[in-house]
């Protein structure tokens, strides 16, 4: 009998210890299939007190943490299971050549980031947003049209300066576009009191940011991330894991690749419309170098004025070719492009797949959850509809894209963070 209670009680003490092991998350919807953890595989929705103590005594205890905490600035740079997804997928060796050559591209774009956060008075971290947002790729589209190295959409973008016309998309310009993403998330900490949230309503918007925080009850992302859309519960994570990536690499073989970009530049105004292949051909160098530091020029035009001259930048040339930069700069006029596609304000050239124009609102629907259903803000939503109101009528029909949207266009998009482990990110929301 002894022999008996001794086999059942090993038995239960053996079960015990199983349910003991295995990790249990109230979350994951932020992971996709095809980078989510194996033990997350047998997820159990019920946790009990115990076990989240000992999930909280791992993560408290991790080398992750302890990196993450001597690198803590100004932005909160919280350790936990969605950060560490991030984390590993950043790592994987599927990504490490990636990884190496953004890495590379920091050392053009940082320091124009830099300069414009410090003007702006924003923490400089934030920087790496940028990474998260386009991987670092001036001419990104996203599927939904948002454009740059900061993806912002057309109606967000005119709010904060930046203009999109038959030469110019100031969306692509890594300098004007970043002062406008430093005056988005300035505005956006100064209503919310916090930099994860003005973070998170980068990518959702401010309104979607304040419903959730309603409706949670609570000012801090982790206590409204589950309220939030399914993209903005990781954003905030890869955002963190991005920052963590560029601080580590060494420590997880991580190689950074050298800059494709040329870091010794001159800026130059120029008055009138002048061709950047030209330009190229007279200063003997490359028109896709020139062009790729000068992305905002769509038709690879400079189209400057006597009243509002354009800025161009170059690569720093010898006192040898000044000639020829005078001679282009002052040679004939380049015949401005007849065709217009965007002369309209509420007009905007956008190099995008065909996406749905409308949408007719169902009983129940709501603008947070038609933005959600077509991947954009909530925000621009209401800007292209003109609407005020808390509720969208049934029966009622929305733009869901913006005005003119190149319908059917060949071009294809920008590189997305779908291929860094997130969504694509709608910037400037």
């Amino acid at each position: 009998m002894k022999r008996l209670f001794t086999i059942i009680f090993c038995i239960a003490a053996f079960q015990s210890l199983t349910t003991l092991a295995q990790p249990v998350y109230s979350d994951t919807s932020l992971y996709e299939e095809n980078f989510r953890p194996n033990y997350l595989q047998s997820y159990q929705p019920a946790a009990k007190p115990v076990l989240a103590e000992l999930k909280k005594r791992s993560y408290d205890n991790s080398a992750f943490r302890t990196r993450l905490d001597a690198i803590q600035g100004d932005v909160p740079l919280d350790y936990n299971e969605y950060v560490q997804a991030y984390i590993n997928t950043y790592t994987s060796s599927s990504r490490r050549d990636e990884m190496g050559r953004i890495m590379g591209l920091t050392k053009y774009y940082f320091p124009i980031y830099e300069k414009a956060f410090r003007d702006a008075g924003i923490p400089e971290e934030i920087k790496y947003l940028s990474i998260v947002e386009s991987a670092l790729n001036p001419n990104a589209v996203s599927r939904v049209g948002a454009t740059g190295p900061w993806q912002f959409m057309f109606a967000t973008g005119k709010i904060y300066g930046l203009n999109v016309n038959n030469y110019v998309d100031e969306r692509r310009d890594p300098i004007q576009a970043s002062y406008a993403a430093a005056a988005y998330l300035r505005d956006a900490y100064q209503e919310f009191g916090d930099w994860l949230l003005a973070i998170a309503s980068y990518n959702c918007g401010k309104n979607s940011v304040e419903r959730a925080m309603q409706q949670a009850d609570a000012v801090d992302f982790w206590s409204i991330r589950q309220y939030l859309p399914a993209e903005t519960r990781g954003y905030v994570p890869a955002f963190i894991a991005t920052m963590y990536v560029m601080k580590y690499y060494n420590e997880h073989g991580i190689m950074p690749q050298p800059c494709n970009i040329t870091l010794n530049t001159d800026t130059v105004l120029v008055n009138k419309f002048i061709s950047l292949n030209n330009l190229a051909k007279a200063l003997s160098i490359d028109a896709n170098e020139l062009s790729l530091l000068n992305p905002a020029y769509t038709q690879r035009i400079i189209n400057g004025t006597t009243k509002a001259p354009r800025r161009i930048v170059i690569p720093q040339i010898g006192k040898e070719k000044y000639p020829q930069l005078y001679a282009a700069l002052n040679g004939e006029a380049v015949t401005p492009v007849q065709r217009v596609y965007a002369s309209q304000p509420d007009e905007v050239a956008v190099l995008a797949p065909k996406v749905a124009n409308s949408h007719t609102v169902k009983k129940g629907e709501t603008f947070s959850s038609i933005a959600d259903k077509y991947g954009i803000d909530e925000e621009d939503l209401r800007i292209w509809n003109n609407v005020k109101g808390r509720k969208p009528l049934p029966g009622q029909k929305l733009k869901v894209a913006a005005p003119n949207l190149a319908a059917g266009s060949t071009a294809k998009p920008g590189k997305e963070l779908a291929t860094l482990g997130t969504a694509q990110a709608s910037g400037g929301n």
